[in-house]
C-alpha cells in the first residue's frame, strides 16, 4: 500500500481527500491542529494515522513524518494542503498579524511540510516519492481585497517550480492544484454573494469537492515518469477566465 501524508486533513478539501485516499487502499497520515477534527475524518480507519501538527511548528512537522516512517516505512506523497485567507480587505486596512498568520500557515506550513517530505523521500530506499502543492485559481488572478491570500498562493507557485527542480536527481516530482470554489465550508460564501472586480457583489458557481479528491488522486497515481505540472480544477462557470 502507498502512503501519502495530507495537511489540513480536519476539514474541507483535506478531509475530502483523505477519504478518497482511504476509499481507494492509501495508507494515510493526517495532519492538522485539532486531534477530534482529524478523528472525525479518519472514521476509525485502519490505514489512517493521525498526526496532530501545527504546520508552522518545525519540530512538530518534522516528527509528523517520521511518526508516518515509523508507522509505515516510508511516505510515498505529499499533499500540501492546509491553508487560510481574509475576509476581502484593502492592504492599509489589513493589520499586520493578521498578514504574518496567513504567511505564516500558507508559505511557511507549505516550505516546511515540503522540506520535511522532500528529505525523507530523498533519503528512503528505493528512493523518490510525489508533491502536490495546493494552490489556487488566486495563483493566476486575484479576487479584489486578497492582499496576503493571493501573494502566498504566488509564493506556492514558486515552491512547485522549483521543487519540481531540485527533486529531478532524486526521482521526486512536484506538482500544483489550482482550484477554485470547491463547495467546503470555506467556499459557502460564494453562494451567497462575494465582492467582484466591478464592485458588485453576486453569489458564484461552485463544484462538489469529491471532484478535487478525485483530480488529486490522479496526479497521486501517475508513475514516477508522468507529472502533472499544473492541474486548474474549477467550477464551469465561475468567474476565473476573465476575471476582472
Amino acid at each position: 500500500m502507498k502512503t501519502i501524508m495530507i495537511t489540513g486533513a480536519g476539514s474541507g478539501i483535506g478531509r475530502a481527500t483523505a477519504r478518497h485516499f482511504l476509499e481507494n487502499g492509501w495508507r494515510v497520515g493526517l495532519v492538522g491542529r485539532r486531534a477530534a477534527a482529524l478523528d472525525k475524518t479518519a472514521q476509525g480507519h485502519a490505514a489512517a494515522l493521525v498526526l496532530p501538527c501545527d504546520v508552522t511548528d518545525p519540530a512538530a512537522v518534522d516528527a509528523a513524518v517520521a511518526g508516518m516512517v515509523a508507522q509505515w516505512g516510508r511516505l510515498d506523497a505529499l499533499f500540501n494542503n492546509a491553508g487560510v485567507g481574509l475576509p476581502a480587505t484593502l492592504i492599509d486596512d489589513i493589520k499586520v498579524e493578521d498578514w504574518l498568520n496567513v504567511a505564516n500557515i500558507n508559505i511557511t506550513g507549505m516550505f516546511l511540510c515540503a522540506r520535511a517530505a522532500f528529505g525523507q523521500m530523498r533519503r528512503q530506499d528505493p528512493q523518490g516519492g510525489r508533491i502536490i502543492n495546493n494552490g489556487s485559481i488566486s495563483a493566476h488572478a486575484p479576487r479584489p481585497g486578497s492582499v496576503p491570500y493571493t501573494m502566498s498562493k504566488h509564493a506556492v507557485t514558486g515552491l512547485t517550480r522549483t521543487l519540481s527542480l531540485d527533486g529531478r536527481p532524486f526521482n521526486i516530482a512536484c506538482g500544483q492544484i489550482d482550484i477554485g470554489n470547491a463547495l467546503t465550508e470555506m467556499a459557502l460564501p460564494m453562494t451567497k454573494g462575494v465582492p467582484q472586480a466591478d464592485g458588485s457583489i453576486r453569489a458564484e458557481a461552485t463544484m462538489d469537492v469529491a471532484h478535487v479528491a478525485e483530480a488529486v488522486l490522479h496526479m497521486a497515481n501517475l508513475p514516477p515518469e508522468t507529472n502533472v505540472q499544473f492541474m486548474t480544477i474549477m467550477a464551469t462557470t465561475m468567474p476565473f477566465v476573465g476575471r476582472g
